[in-house]
C-alpha cells in the first residue's frame, strides 16, 4: 500500500475550553426507518443531515461516506451542509474519489478528475459540481494547519452486507481518505485526524499505522477519529504507544536532541553532579469511548472510534452513542477537557 498523494496547507489564530469530539460514518446521509432499512430523501435532501449534526452540537465533527453533489443523495454537498449546522469556523472535505456508484457495488470513477481534491468553505459553489465521496473534518475551533492525504484501496475486495440488499454482496475496495488538523486549545495547539479506513483485513491496519506516521510531526496531544473497520482493542495497539510513537520521530530531530545535550554537558560546571531528570513520558493511546455503533438501529460492535494519547483519562466526560434517523451507524460523541 501507498499513499497516493498528499495536500498541506497553513493558517494562525488563538482558542477555546471544554470540547465536544465527534465522528459520525454518514451512509451518504441515508435516512433510515427505527429498523435500520433505508427510506427516501425529503424534498430537502440535507435536511434530515442537517437536523442529525446539529443535534450532535459538536466542537470537533469527523464525517465518513460523505457525498458531494451525487445524484443519489439529491446533488447536496453534504459537508457544507454539516458545517452549516453545527456553525463550523472551518472545515475540509477531502475527496477520496470522484465518480458515481455503480449499479450494484464499488464505483464508476471519473476520468477526468483523479487522485486527492480537497474542498473548503471557499470553494463552496465557486469550483467543480463533478460529484465525489469521501471524509470531512469540521471544527468550531481555530485551525492553524490543514493536511490531507489519500489511500490506495486494497487490490481485493470482501462479499459484504450492504444497506436495502439482502444477503451479501461482492463488494471491491475504494480509496480511502484522512484528514488532519492542527487546532487552537486552551492551553495551546492539539491535533485532530479524521479518517475512514478500508474494510480489508490488514489493509486497514496498514493505513492505520501509517496515519501514526504520517502526523508524528504535528503538535501533541493527538485526537484520532473515524470508521476503522476494526473492533475491540485492534486500533489502539495499531497506533501502539509512546515509544512506538517517538520511534516515528525524524532522524533530522534526534541528532538535534543529542547535540543539544552534548552541548549542555560541555556547559556544565567540572566536578559538579549532574542530576538526571525523568524523560516525561506520554501515556499509550486508548479508546475515550468503548460502545457499540453498529448497526445504528440495534448496535452489536464498534467500528467508530475516538482515540488519544497525551490526554489524561481523568479530562474525559460523557460519552454517547444517539440513534439518529441518518446512516446505518451511530454517531460516536465524547466530551473532553483539552
Amino acid at each position: 500500500m501507498s499513499e497516493q498523494s498528499e495536500r498541506i496547507w497553513d493558517a494562525a489564530t488563538p482558542g477555546t475550553g471544554r470540547l465536544r469530539v465527534a465522528t459520525y460514518n454518514l451512509l451518504h446521509g441515508q435516512p433510515v426507518a427505527s429498523d435500520g432499512s433505508p427510506l427516501p430523501f425529503p424534498a430537502d435532501p440535507g435536511e434530515p443531515l442537517g437536523d442529525a449534526v446539529a443535534d450532535l452540537d459538536a466542537d470537533v465533527l469527523a464525517l465518513q461516506e460523505v457525498d458531494r453533489y451525487q445524484d443519489r443523495s439529491g446533488l447536496v454537498d453534504q459537508a457544507a451542509v454539516a458545517a452549516k449546522a453545527m456553525g463550523a469556523a472551518d472545515w475540509r472535505f477531502a475527496a477520496a474519489l470522484h465518480g458515481t456508484p455503480a449499479p450494484l457495488a464499488g464505483w464508476v470513477p471519473d476520468p477526468q478528475v483523479t487522485g486527492l481534491q480537497v474542498y473548503g468553505p471557499a470553494e463552496v459553489d465557486t469550483v467543480t459540481g463533478r460529484p465525489s465521496y469521501g471524509t470531512a473534518l469540521l471544527t468550531r475551533l481555530p485551525v492553524r494547519h490543514w493536511r490531507a492525504r489519500r489511500f490506495a484501496p486494497a487490490p481485493f475486495g470482501l462479499p459484504l452486507r450492504v444497506a436495502g440488499r439482502r444477503g451479501l454482496t461482492p463488494v471491491p475496495d475504494e480509496p480511502r481518505a484522512a484528514l488532519a488538523a492542527v487546532l487552537e486549545g486552551p492551553t495551546g495547539p492539539f491535533t485532530v485526524v479524521a479518517a475512514h479506513l478500508s474494510f480489508v483485513p490488514g489493509w486497514n491496519v496498514a493505513q492505520l499505522a501509517a496515519i501514526r506516521r504520517w502526523i508524528s510531526d504535528l503538535p501533541q496531544p493527538y485526537l484520532v477519529l473515524g470508521d476503522f473497520n476494526l473492533i475491540g482493542a485492534v486500533p489502539r495497539t495499531v497506533l501502539g504507544g509512546a515509544t512506538a510513537l517517538e520511534r516515528t520521530t525524524s532522524r533530522e530531530r534526534v541528532r538535534a536532541a543529542r547535540a543539544a545535550r552534548r552541548a549542555r554537558a560541555a556547559a556544565a560546571e567540572p566536578r559538579r553532579r549532574r542530576v538526571r531528570e525523568p524523560r516525561p513520558r506520554l501515556q499509550g493511546w486508548y479508546d475515550l469511548a468503548r460502545t457499540p455503533t453498529y448497526p445504528s438501529h440495534r448496535p452489536a460492535v464498534q467500528f467508530d472510534h475516538v482515540l488519544a494519547v497525551g490526554v489524561p483519562r481523568t479530562a474525559v466526560g460523557s460519552v454517547a452513542a444517539p440513534r439518529t434517523t441518518v446512516s446505518d451507524h451511530r454517531p460516536l460523541v465524547v466530551d473532553v477537557t483539552l
